[in-house]
């Protein structure tokens, strides 16, 4: 993402609510597959600056993909944060690739004869959906280890405004954000973005984090629902209309931004021929990554507009996209993105997985340098996710002060 020194300070000290205006504070948890164990660091250096006891800072949760999970789980804890993130950390900690998916010689080589055979020569029941990698241990998991009763609860105590997960409608075309919250809060209707109230369950989770082609969709009532990050072209929208007026956005990019962060280096170009998993990089991060780093530069560029206006007795300009449409006010956001590349964390890790799946993987080029994008999102690892929870405390840590600010700790 390419701003000016102006728009990255507007990141940085967002921009003051108006006088009178209570602050309502959103937390944004992109999609990313393993790449979310990076999140689960920053929220447990927030939790750090936090006093003992202290309840959860962000009444509106909105998670994507494999942020969904983190956002739920916080949700669901939200009257003890620190206890809430302290579970997260050993959740993501202790993952292993069986537990996400099949990574066994039978499970791999069984789903892959079925993935081809049903896609490339139309053998099999069409009545079931396939992909590459079979997850259905995730669901598994998530039953044991989430306690969803627990967002009902967060809501009556006011502890939590609202949760909401994204995911993607193959027959729709829509980017649908299902919502648990107050009673108070109305559904929306914008070009290709719904958002729709409901009881959020597993299956919610499942359709959210399904990437497209690695994981089977999920059906959720008469449609089949994929990775809410796929077409989702505002990703900070849905957290606006459940009520924030300042977000932290905390992103998995793999370009690293912040402090501390060292200035990207151009690689050299040799005129090699991209493999199948280099390609897939690529096409993955423009989906799980492009979209927020486009949202939060437009967001930058309507404070810095919003700044420019008149007070508020003279009618302003309307937007449909990131920002209320009754209005262009300033929306304060702190970005906490990944100071080290994710793929070079990931290439390092890559002998962590299974013999089946790097077998499986090694032919596309994903176990090489080159094609570890592909293998950032599917090392679902200790050593890996540990990884990236220490470098997401490392950089919370380095933006101490502005953090403190943010959540009026100060």
């Amino acid at each position: 993402m390419t701003t000016s020194a102006t728009e990255q300070q507007a990141v940085r000290h967002g921009s003051a609510l108006a006088p009178g205006v209570e602050p309502v504070t959103g937390l944004i948890l992109s999609g990313g597959g393993a790449r979310a164990a990076y999140q689960v660091g920053v929220l447990a250096g927030i939790a750090d600056l936090l006093p003992v006891g202290a309840k959860n800072p962000f009444p509106v949760i909105v998670g994507t993909s494999a942020g969904a999970i983190n956002a739920v789980k916080l949700a669901s804890g939200a009257a003890q944060f620190r206890t809430a993130i302290h579970e997260l950390t050993d959740f993501w900690q202790g993952f292993r690739s069986h537990q996400v998916l099949r990574s066994d010689w039978l499970g791999v080589v069984r789903q892959a004869a079925r993935f081809f055979g049903r896609s490339l020569l139309g053998i099999g029941r069409q009545q079931v959906p396939v992909a590459l990698l079979n997850s259905s241990p995730l669901k598994d998991l998530l039953t044991a280890r989430l306690n969803l009763d627990g967002i009902d609860e967060a809501i009556e105590a006011r502890h939590l405004r609202a949760v909401a997960i994204t995911a993607f409608g193959y027959e729709s075309g829509q980017a649908v954000t299902f919502y648990q919250g107050k009673g108070t809060i109305d559904s929306w209707l914008r070009h290709r973005r719904i958002g729709l109230p409901t009881r959020l369950t597993i299956d919610h989770l499942l359709a959210s984090s399904a990437i497209p082609l690695l994981f089977a969709p999920v059906k959720l009532g008469q449609e089949y629902f994929g990775d809410g990050a796929v077409r989702q072209s505002a990703p900070i929208s849905p957290a606006l209309h459940l009520g924030a007026n300042r977000v932290l956005v905390v992103g998995v990019s793999g370009n690293p931004r912040g402090p501390g962060a060292n200035p990207p280096v151009p690689r050299a170009v040799r005129g090699v021929q991209p493999s199948l998993a280099q390609i897939g990089g690529h096409m993955l991060n423009s989906t799980f990554i492009d979209s927020l780093e486009s949202d939060i530069e437009l967001l930058e560029r309507l404070n810095i507009v919003s700044r420019m206006l008149p007070g508020p007795d003279v009618p302003k300009p309307q937007s449909s996209d990131s920002t209320p449409i009754q209005s262009l006010a300033p929306v304060e956001v702190l970005v906490i993105s990944p100071s080290q590349p994710i793929d070079e964390i990931a290439a390092r890790h890559r002998r962590e997985l299974p013999p089946a799946l790097r077998t499986f993987l090694r032919g596309p080029g994903a176990t090489k340098t080159s094609g570890a994008g592909v293998l950032s999102y599917l090392l679902f690892e200790s050593g890996y996710c540990s990884e990236l929870i220490e470098l997401g405390r490392r950089d919370a840590m380095a933006q101490k002060d502005e953090l403190m600010r943010f959540l009026q700790l100060e």
